[in-house]
């Protein structure tokens, strides 16, 4: 069962979820982080989904809303440790963000969509809004969910 939190910005945690989407995000694609980069996610929901392993509780999983309107909060730098991908968390990562979007006033979520993780969004609902694009030198699909009914 994963306890999910907001992250504080440069927090302990927060080093852990820059480590956990450097490595699960930039590495493979030759990417690295700049202080600059990093610096505009100070005013961002930064969500973490932590797992207890004992006396030790371990980051299994990251992403990021950054609100882009009134009602439009934008998914980023969704990340889940390669040791505990396939086992639901990814999933239950998006099912608490949306639950915090809604709460924090947000109806719409939006993302850019790595083109291999498309099919993982269409699963919870999520919708390809135009053509695919490169983005990070990989091709990318803008997804929406409307998270009100």
């Amino acid at each position: 069962m994963l306890d999910f939190r907001i992250i504080e910005y440069g927090s302990c945690d927060y080093q852990d979820m820059v480590a956990l989407r450097d490595e699960v995000l930039r590495k493979p694609l030759g990417l690295t982080f700049t202080a600059e980069y990093l610096q505009q996610e100070i005013n961002d929901f930064l969500i973490g989904g932590f797992l207890q392993e004992g006396d030790k509780t371990m980051l299994a999983g990251c992403c990021i809303l950054t609100p882009v309107s009134e009602n439009t909060v934008q998914l980023r730098q969704m990340a889940v440790s390669p040791l505990l991908q396939g086992k639901g968390i990814g999933r239950d990562i998006i099912l608490f963000a949306e639950s915090h979007a809604v709460s924090n006033g947000f109806g719409i979520l939006t993302m850019h969509a790595r083109k291999e993780a498309v099919g993982f969004y269409q699963k919870l609902g999520y919708e390809i809004c135009g053509d695919e694009f490169t983005e990070v030198g990989i091709p990318h699909y803008e997804m929406k969910k409307n998270l009100i009914k």
